[in-house]
């Protein structure tokens, strides 16, 4: 059978009510998805309705709102699970984004796992959040972060994991696609590398949901880690996969209702999973607008997705190579999403500023991974991020924007 992947691109963007709006009198041109996506109708609309009509706690209550809303939140963990195509629902637990999944694991499997003289070990590519809960655990537990080099061309070597695999290696925390340089790491190959250390591994998936699909069975990952506010959801919601084995013998990462079985002065009893993990009232319309956006992107379907966002990413990185002094960051053979760049002799933030006079959103600045900058040995970048709604015609108005920056600081 032949699947179609062509995106009828206008009719897409009809879905996306702020991508008809103007910035300084200019219509928007919208390349900063690698910090927050925009949002679909749909999602909105999900997210209004819940507030509209079925607005209550869940899991508490035996009255008829509180029983739609908690049945319309459990629906999305199943959807999740299918997403992401996890063994099992339970494995699947609501958090507050990425950073609140890794940091989850870094108190909690951390609490139980590492110890001193412990290694952890990531890559230089990684987002802060990444790096901050490793260092904080290592702080605590007297353990050691061990990091793997990138490139001139921002890839890491499988060479350098498989060296500093060790003994002492505890926990394997790699970015699936680095959101400042746009490399699509060889996720299957470090975790295989990991597993035969006996490590096990958590991905940061935030770049990568959105841009393909995610089979955490096939990736035999330990944990997976990603937001919905990049993949066109709310923000203040997340996942973090985890395997059952590991999930049931890691402690509570907080204390409070619905992560407790029973509670006396004397004992409490933790909860199941999932719901140990969920301590409190959760973000229940975010959860919703979760599942309204996986919704819409497997109405379009990853082909299509993947199709359409590598011909634009193709389109940037040539059309944005004939500018004169314009040096691209991150030049990996396995890209998505992003062109990160500096223009000589102009400050990222000024080459920000004047886009956005003309209507143009790029991200200015080190991205949240200042280690890569300094790895490049630059203050920062100008970023444009790219989701399935963009388009050649929204590259070359960033082309035109960037020749007039040039022009100005001649």
């Amino acid at each position: 059978m032949i699947i179609d992947t062509k995106i009828d691109i206008t009719a897409l963007r009809a879905k996306f009510p702020i991508l008809h709006t103007e910035v300084n009198g200019k219509p928007l041109v919208y390349l900063d998805n690698g910090a927050s996506s925009q949002k679909p109708q749909s999602v909105i609309d999900a997210i209004s309705r819940y507030y509209e009509a079925e607005n209550s706690n869940i899991h508490r209550g035996v009255h008829t709102l509180s029983a739609n809303a908690t049945m319309a939140y459990e629906e999305v963990r199943k959807k999740v699970q299918h997403f992401i195509n996890a063994k099992h629902d339970h494995e699947v637990i609501f958090t507050s984004g990425t950073t609140g999944g890794i940091n989850l694991v870094a108190s909690s499997f951390g609490e139980k796992f590492i110890g001193k003289d412990d290694e952890i070990l990531i890559t230089a590519m990684e987002h802060h959040s990444n790096i901050v809960p490793w260092q904080m655990l290592c702080e605590r537990k007297g353990a050691k972060l061990q990091v793997i080099p990138i490139s001139d061309e921002g890839e890491i070597d499988l060479n350098d994991v498989e060296r500093l695999l060790t003994s002492k290696t505890k926990l394997v925390s790699v970015v699936h696609i680095s959101n400042s340089l746009g490399t699509v790491n060889p996720v299957s190959e470090i975790i295989r590398l990991a597993h035969a250390n006996g490590t096990p591994v958590l991905i940061d998936g935030a770049q990568a949901v959105h841009h393909t699909p995610v089979d955490v069975q096939a990736l035999d990952c330990d944990f997976y880690a990603f937001s919905a506010h990049k993949m066109y959801g709310p923000t203040g919601i997340g996942i973090l996969y985890g395997k059952e084995e590991y999930l049931n013998a890691m402690p509570p990462y907080q204390g409070g209702g619905d992560m407790i079985k029973t509670v006396s002065f004397a004992k409490t009893e933790y909860n199941e999973l999932p719901f140990k993990f969920e301590a409190g009232t959760p973000h229940i319309a975010g959860g919703i607008g979760l599942g309204a956006a996986i919704d819409f992107i497997n109405s379009i379907g990853f082909e299509a997705i993947s199709a359409h966002e590598r011909e634009v990413l193709a389109y940037a990185i040539s059309t944005l190579g004939n500018i004169s002094g314009l040096r691209q960051i991150g030049t990996a053979k396995q890209r998505a999403g992003v062109v990160s760049f500096l223009l000589d002799g102009i400050h990222p933030y000024d080459a920000g500023v004047i886009l956005d006079k003309m209507g143009i959103a790029v991200r200015t600045g080190h991205h949240c991974t200042q280690p890569v900058m300094d790895r490049f040995g630059i203050p920062g970048t100008v970023r444009a991020s790219f989701a399935v709604y963009n388009t050649k015609a929204e590259v070359d108005k960033l082309a035109e924007g960037l020749e007039r920056v040039v022009r100005m600081f001649k």
